[in-house]
């Protein structure tokens, strides 16, 4: 899946939990390596958006009949709070709307549960066929 494929989403530890139509959630756990404020212990707000963003990437995957490539257009992160410190954290996405080349996603992500959000995510993601090029391959310069 997309965590394999990423190589920042390896680093950060990324975690796929489920995998459903339309439907993703994924985790990061706490570490200290990955704390924005050492005062308080609390993880990077760069990190939150990431699991967010790539959240939102797996719920489209999800939620598309066939393999396609996609990029993320538009990504608004409301941040709601500060992660508990020493906390996992867990972010669920549902890609609620397709077209033939945009689809429309949100996201939350939290410790122990949606009605208690650390951030939420509203996003969209361009859809492109792939053919017969490998994912990412529009990315690479030409030769």
């Amino acid at each position: 899946m997309m965590v394999a494929a990423t190589p920042y989403a390896r680093a950060l530890g990324f975690e796929v939990v489920s995998v459903g139509e339309g439907r993703a959630t994924m985790k990061t756990p706490y570490r200290k390596d990955v704390i924005g404020d050492p005062e308080t212990g609390v993880i990077a707000g760069g990190v939150i958006t990431a699991l967010l963003d790539h959240v939102c990437g797996a719920a489209v995957m999800a939620a598309l009949a066939e393999r396609q490539s996609i990029a993320t257009l538009d990504l608004r992160i409301d941040y709601m709070r500060g992660a508990e410190p020493g906390r996992d954290i867990l972010a669920e996405a549902h890609c609620y709307k397709l077209t033939r080349s945009v689809a429309f996603v949100r996201a939350v992500a939290y410790e122990d549960g949606p009605d208690n959000p650390v951030a939420n995510a509203a996003g969209a993601f361009m859809i492109a066929s792939l053919g017969d090029r490998k994912m990412g391959a529009n990315l690479k310069p030409p030769q």
